[in-house]
């Protein structure tokens, strides 16, 4: 540690100049050297080592010799010497004042020893060979015997006041400790065997009262306290200090001396220690302590005293008043609370507390208000709790009204949704109506049409016709033909000119360019062969033409008539203008079908193979038991258990060396099964059994629980008796359906003629009930019967709920905008590297709140909740047309739909049993009632098969792929994410609203302060916005001890900035273990 003489040369040096030497830096590599030594010896967390890494050069040299400044003071011993030279009782009185002049300053110097050196030196001044902790105790209750003796000099008398042979006793919580560290807890005797000489193993003499008096009057108690402080701030000496025997009896003691700066460092201290774990306990005792030594009446009655005297000292009323906040109320008993709390009052701290409610002191008004909002009050609380009884009684009478209107609530959801459902499905039938209707409508339409221009055209042939007369009998009157009828009705046509012998040059001419010449007649170029001309006017031509010709009187079109060709162009000028009739359009081509009038059919095979019954294996010897999950026999069909035998693979296995090795233990030798059978059969002589005894034993538990004979069983059975046994009891029954094995075995005890009687119960039963016809025919439709009710109560409700969900999910144009919106904000992301889509699968719905902005503070989904807020309000509750949604998606629509398949063959198995029993009233009734139920049961589930195929088409989704536990769980995933995106955006907005409104205001005051500097004002600008940003995120104000050294100053610090002032119910307390940390315990 260095040379005691040139330590004091250096140091009077320093104190000469009164600046420090400046030394020369030595070279970088001695320089980190020497670096890395001073931070070894400051034992500092590796946090703030790396932080004194990140220096300079200059300021680590700088460093360096501030710590070896420190370490040029005396080593431990020499302040223990000094000390010891204090108590020293032989001193004269003289030598005394003289060398008392300077403990003061020894003790000043001790303490920043001890506060600054490193942990070594403090682990010196406190080892075995030194004892300095005894001796800063010894020399700290040597400071105050005066003031004690004469506090119980003026209060009691002096054999009272000194009798110390009671027997210091507290208990003192086990600190953690560890192997390098001294027991925290000592043995009783122990520590009632290391008691200070000068206060507990003697009287005070008038040399030592006369000493101590004029030490008292220094600050040497002031100091003992701040090196006892110093000490108690290491693990390691905090330890020491909580297991010595007087130390902290001492520090209580302290309240005694006359300084008010002392006495509240002292209650800081002692408030500091009850927040550690096990302290509360050890300062009770210290004060139990100071209530003997003092002579007090009741304990705290000094402390209380003090308080009320002080009253100019804010200090210490603060510092008092927060100890006794921390006393009464960081316990965790709430009857001992109460009972410290009482303490208290009888001192008249209420009184008080009410004269000082208008202090000045802000400081001193948040401690009274933090111990009054900590009293308990146990007439409220009894008060309280009565009430909350009552409080009790009334919930639970509401979760019942709860219960009970949630169950109305369901049926009337179930009503709600049968009615939505039959409108749904109403308006399904009313559209394939309305399709069929507009089917016709379309053909008849068409057909209208196609008439209208019939009547047209016949009209235009009429006219034609009509026009075709005039011109005859124009021609008639002008003597070109001659009109002859004859009496059959004709009409026969004679040119004039054939029949004088002479034609008319005009007529000839027009005869040669227009029809065909007879023989003999003057040839000419025949025109291109017309269209098939009308009857009547071919006649006439040919009348004109080759002579007298008979033209039948045309009767009537029969309707409608094909639309006639163009008429050939007659002879002579006037008929040349005769326009032809045009051809009629084509008729037009057949609509086409309309889009998902096919839908797939999809066949559900709900056949099962027929499962071979297993029987029992019997070991010789017990085996353990194999855990696995077991198939149940209508789960293997199709699996790999399907094909395999595992009976042949026991046939090629030893067997016996596989129950030898896997047996369990403490077990006899092998179990030979024929000799057991005779014993088992000679221990029941008078009953035979001839089923399995485990059978046998399940049996007659099932038949006991029933209650009734077996006639009476069998009877209700043949007649299919629900009343007389329940559907439950039918079930469990029918796994005693007795095997072929077990029939054999009982016809054959019935053929060899052997009593009846002889057999058990279970034989008998099991006898009986096998003679039943078409047992298991029954047995189901029994259970059938029994169970129909429930099962269509069960199945109608998912029904409904995929037909509601699928139909909303469809109609819903809300829904279908918020689809648009995400396929054009990711043709928008996407386009550029992918390409543009044409549509996406639901399930990147759920991707929307995996793809996040630059920021990562929202997902596309928020931004997509924003743009709909903003631009399409309108749609913004899209959610509220989806109904049934949530239901819908845990709904398995394949069990479902087998579940009434299933249910349509236990009706016709019930049908086939009635036609063979046409007089059982009860299935007659049963089929009369249900038949119909499961018509409409039937009719739901192909609704709402149709429905959800309709609704996963319609989302480009393959049904077959996707049933409604994977549909419709993607919207009710994103509209539980898009909700919360929604809650997300109005919180965000408000507290931005929140943020900038205060940066405004914050903005306008720092206008007025700083206006004539910008940058000030936006640097404060930049950190008023941190400050506030750092405030939001801190969600715990309570103050978190981390695990280090320095404990007890960082509650102190605490304590003086007031963030220790509520204590719940359940409160948490530093703990320090016994490795080199100190943690924080919440006790919960």
């Amino acid at each position: 540690m260095g040379n005691a003489g040139s330590v004091d040369s250096q140091q009077t040096e320093f104190r000469a100049h009164g600046v420090p030497l400046k030394l020369p830096m030595p070279e970088p590599g001695e320089l980190e050297e020497r670096f890395a030594v001073v931070l070894n010896a400051m034992n500092l967390p590796p946090d703030k080592a790396r932080l004194l890494r990140q220096y300079d050069n200059e300021k680590k040299w700088e460093l360096i010799c501030d710590q070896e400044r420190f370490q040029v003071k005396n080593p431990p011993h020499t302040y223990i010497q000094k000390l010891k030279g204090y108590l020293d009782p032989a001193v004269t009185r003289k030598k005394f004042r003289r060398r008392v002049q300077e403990s003061t300053q020894v003790l000043r110097e001790l303490e920043i020893s001890l506060r600054t050196n490193h942990i070594g030196w403090v682990r010196e001044f406190l080892n075995e060979e030194n004892k300095g902790l005894d001796v800063l105790v010894e020399y700290l209750s040597f400071a105050q015997y005066a003031v004690t003796f004469d506090f119980e000099s003026l209060e009691n008398n002096v054999e009272n006041s000194m009798d110390k042979s009671k027997p210091w006793s507290r208990s003192i919580e086990d600190l953690h400790r560890g192997s390098n560290l001294p027991s925290p807890v000592g043995s009783s005797a122990s520590r009632s065997g290391r008691h200070s000489t000068l206060r507990y193993n003697t009287l005070p003499s008038r040399r030592t009262l006369k000493n101590s008096r004029l030490v008292s009057k220094k600050d040497d108690v002031h100091v003992c306290i701040m090196c006892l402080r110093a000490i108690m701030n290491y693990q390691y000496g905090f330890n020491m200090v909580m297991s010595h025997p007087h130390a902290v009896n001492e520090i209580a003691l302290s309240l005694n001396n006359k300084n008010p700066r002392t006495k509240a460092l002292v209650l800081e201290l002692l408030a500091a220690v009850c927040l550690v774990r096990g302290g509360h306990e050890i300062i009770l005792s210290a004060f139990d302590n100071f209530k003997e030594v003092c002579g007090e009446k009741q304990r705290f009655e000094k402390l209380m005293e003090h308080f009320r005297n002080e009253d100019n000292n804010i200090d210490f009323m603060v510092a008092c008043m927060q100890f006794i906040n921390i006393v009464v109320h960081s316990v965790e008993d709430m009857n001992f609370r109460v009972h410290l709390q009482y303490e208290f009052t009888k001192l008249g701290l209420d009184e008080y507390l009410d004269k000082l409610k208008h202090t000045e002191s802000d400081k001193l008004q948040v401690q009274i208000q933090a111990y009054l909002d900590n009293v308990f009050d146990v007439g409220a609380l009894l008060e309280d709790a009565e009430t909350k009884n009552a409080a009790l009684e009334r919930v639970e009478e509401l979760e019942e009204n709860i219960s009970h209107l949630s169950e109305k609530l369901q049926d009337t959801e179930n009503e709600a949704m049968a009615k939505i459902v039959e409108l749904e499905k109403q308006l399904m039938q009313r559209n394939k109506e309305l399709d069929v209707i507009r089917e016709i409508y379309k053909d008849a339409n068409s057909q209208v049409h196609t008439l209208r221009k019939m009547v047209k055209e016949k009209e235009e042939a009429i006219q034609r016709q009509s026009t075709l007369e005039k011109k005859i009998h124009e021609l008639e009157k002008q003597g070109t033909i001659k009109i002859q009828k004859k009496g059959d009705g004709d009409i026969s046509i004679l040119p004039v000119a054939l029949a004088s012998g002479m034609v008319p040059a005009g007529a000839e001419a027009a005869a040669g360019t227009c029809v065909t010449p007879v023989a003999g007649a003057a040839t000419s170029v025949p025109l291109p062969p017309p269209p098939p001309p009308l009857p009547a006017l071919a006649a006439a031509s040919e009348a004109v033409q080759n002579g007298p010709v008979t033209v039948p009187v045309p009767p009537p079109p029969p309707p409608p008539p094909p639309p006639p060709p163009p008429a050939p162009p007659l002879p002579g000028p006037a008929l040349d203008t005769t326009p032809a009739a045009p051809l009629p359009p084509p008729p037009p081509p057949s609509a086409p079908p309309l889009p998902g009038t096919a839908s797939p059919t999809v066949v559900f095979n709900s056949g099962l193979a027929a499962v071979k019954i297993k029987k029992p294996i019997k070991t010789k010897f017990r085996m353990p038991v194999f855990n696995w999950v077991a198939l149940k026999p209508n789960q293997i069909n199709g699996t790999v258990f399907n094909e395999i035998d595992d009976e042949r693979i026991l046939e090629d296995l030893n067997v016996d060396e596989f129950e030898e090795i896997f047996k369990t233990k403490a077990q006899g030798p092998a179990i030979d099964l024929t000799s057991s059978k005779q014993k088992i059969t000679q221990k029941g002589s008078n009953k035979v059994t001839l089923l399995d005894a485990n059978r046998a034993k399940n049996l007659a538990i099932t038949l006991r629980k029933a209650g009734k004979t077996a006639d009476e069983i069998c009877k209700a059975i043949h007649v299919f008796d629900l009343k007389t046994l329940p559907v439950d009891f039918v079930e469990c029954l029918m796994r005693f359906l007795p095997t072929e094995n077990e029939v054999k075995v009982l016809r054959l005890y019935e053929r060899e003629r052997k009593p009846i009687e002889n057999l058990s119960d279970e034989d008998r039963f099991m006898m009986q009930f096998s003679k039943i016809e078409r047992l298991m025919q029954k047995m189901t439709i029994m259970a059938f019967i029994g169970n129909f009710a429930e099962s269509i109560q069960m199945l109608t409700p998912q029904l409904h709920a995929i037909i509601a969900a699928s139909v909303s999910i469809k109609s819903s144009q809300k829904l279908k905008k918020i689809l648009e919106i995400i396929l054009a904000l990711g043709n928008y992301m996407n386009s550029s590297k992918r390409g543009a889509v044409y549509g996406f699968k639901l399930q990147s719905l759920d991707l929307l709140l995996e793809t996040k902005s630059t920021d990562r503070k929202q997902t596309l989904l928020h931004y997509i909740s924003n743009v709909v807020k903003e631009k399409y309000q309108h749609v913004s509750l899209f959610y509220n047309e989806l109904h049934y949604v949530e239901k819908a998606a845990a709904v398995s629509l394949e069990n479902v739909l087998l579940d009434v398949k299933e249910l349509q063959r236990g009706l016709d198995l019930t049908k086939r049993e009635y036609t063979m029993h046409d007089h059982n009233t009860m299935l007659k009734e049963f089929i009369q009632n249900n038949e119909g139920k499961l018509k409409k049961l039937q009719d739901d589930a192909k609704i709402a098969q149709d429905a959800f195929d309709d609704a996963v088409k319609y989302f480009g989704e393959n049904p077959k792929t996707t049933p409604p536990s994977v549909f419709f769980p993607v919207f009710v995933r994103f509209v539980k994410a898009y909700k919360q995106a929604e809650e997300e955006n109005e919180l965000r907005k408000k507290q931005e609203q929140a943020l900038m409104e205060k940066l405004m205001e914050q903005e306008a005051m720092m206008e007025q302060q700083d206006q004539k500097s910008p940058s000030h004002k936006t640097k404060r600008q930049q950190q008023e916005l941190i400050a506030e940003l750092r405030r939001r995120q801190v969600k715990d104000n309570r103050h978190v001890y981390e695990g280090k050294d320095g404990a007890i100053e960082d509650i102190i610090t605490a304590l003086k900035k007031n963030n220790i002032t509520k204590f719940p119910n359940v409160h948490s307390r530093v703990r320090i273990s016994s490795s080199t940390s100190v943690v924080e315990d919440t006790q919960s």
